[in-house]
């Protein structure tokens, strides 16, 4: 980079002289002074200036060619904005250079303030660039997990001393976790309004929560989770349950896991009849194999397509896609289309579906699981678990 202009100049002046004969730096300096003498007032005058410093030393390069001058002029000024714009507009008033007709243009007045920033600019880059030659740079990764666990940390709240979402006192409905590692998890996903209790004693504080507002028990799918779900169905009032997969915990779900766990959340009071039911059993007397290779791979091929949309395909008898709706609006939709051979939804099935798809006349119902036993009946009930199972 070119070296900074004198220290006390806030703009440059640039302007360039075209003479009709040939003339020296003398003479285009003289012109300078002589000709813009008077022309803005005593406290405009470029002698003055000069002498208290607030003009500094004009340069002037001279150039020669084929019988004619050309000079770039450079003046630097510490005045302000508008003095400086006068001084440059007097420069092209200057018409006569020694003894030849001259014409003066200003080409460009520089504010050096930012020639100073870009230069402060460019030297930072140099320095960051050596740093990180010297100390390396932690990659891409590592800085977004730096700075997700920053705010994480900085999102954890206190209610009456356990850890908690910024929203646990302003929602309706709440979830309840095992631990400060779950609490920072769901933060991170999204998820807000969120307690911990913390130890292996329900805290009172958590207790009134529940009495007050919707409540799901959130826990891991390990022994530890169903200690701690025995103890809040016992002692607090809980709505819903939701469980990590098993053998996993709820601080080390993805984010996909976690609003999939909260999606399958089951009412508090059908925990113990989920415990009784073995999943397996329930499969085999509900789903009977009475669909060939080509409907189950048709159907498996449905039920992927539709991993993470919460939404239902109706199917007719050539497995053809009727069409595809939110999973919620299945019940009212599905009465405006006739001849639905099959569903196939983004969810598990239970009784209430299978019952719908009974009155509706379909022969088949798909789904990613269980959630209940169910009386299919005459319904063939096709599942993706006994699929990968298989």
């Amino acid at each position: 980079m070119a070296k900074l202009a004198q220290n006390f100049a806030k703009y440059m002046i640039y302007a360039r002289m075209q003479s009709k004969g040939v003339v020296e730096r003398p003479d285009v300096i003289g012109a300078i002074f002589g000709q813009t003498e008077g022309l803005l007032g005593n406290e405009l005058d470029l002698r003055d200036l000069q002498q208290t410093g607030r003009v500094g030393r004009i340069e002037v390069n001279v150039k020669t060619n084929k019988g004619k001058s050309f000079a770039e002029i450079i003046i630097p000024s510490s005045l302000d904005a508008s003095e400086t714009s006068l001084i440059a507009a007097s420069l092209e008033t200057i018409d006569k250079v020694g003894p030849c007709d001259a014409e003066v243009e200003v080409t460009k007045v520089d504010d050096v303030r930012n020639q100073k920033r870009r230069y402060v600019m460019d030297r930072a880059k140099e320095i960051l660039h050596a740093m990180m030659d010297s100390t390396g740079m932690p990659d891409s990764q590592r800085m977004a997990d730096m700075i997700k666990e920053a705010v994480r940390t900085w999102e954890v709240g206190n209610y009456n001393g356990l850890a908690c979402g910024p929203e646990i006192e302003a929602n309706e409905e709440i979830i309840v976790v095992e631990g400060r590692a779950d609490v920072i998890n769901l933060l991170k996903n999204g998820i807000r309004n969120v307690i911990a209790i913390e130890g292996s004693k329900i805290p009172q504080p958590v207790i009134d929560l529940t009495r007050k507002k919707t409540t799901t028990a959130f826990l891991d799918g390990d022994r530890g989770g169903d200690l701690d779900l025995k103890k809040l169905m016992d002692i607090a009032d809980i709505d819903f349950v939701a469980r990590a997969d098993a053998g996993k915990e709820v601080e080390e779900l993805t984010k996909k896991e976690i609003y999939k766990a909260l999606r399958e959340k089951i009412p508090a009071n059908q925990v113990g009849e989920k415990r009784q039911q073995p999943a397996p059993v329930a499969q085999e007397e509900a789903a009977p194999e009475e669909l060939d290779e080509n409907s189950s791979k048709f159907l498996t091929r449905l039920l992927e397509d539709l991993v993470g949309t919460r939404a239902a395909y109706l199917v007719d008898q050539d497995q053809q896609i009727m069409t595809k709706m939110p999973l919620s609006e299945l019940s009212e939709m599905i009465n405006d289309f006739a001849g639905v051979y099959a569903i196939a939804i983004d969810g598990k099935i239970s009784q209430p579906l299978v019952d719908l798809a009974k009155k509706r006349g379909v022969g088949i119902v798909a789904g990613m699981g269980f959630k209940e036993r169910v009386d299919a009946g005459h319904v063939k009930v096709f599942v993706m678990e006994q699929q990968e199972s298989a």
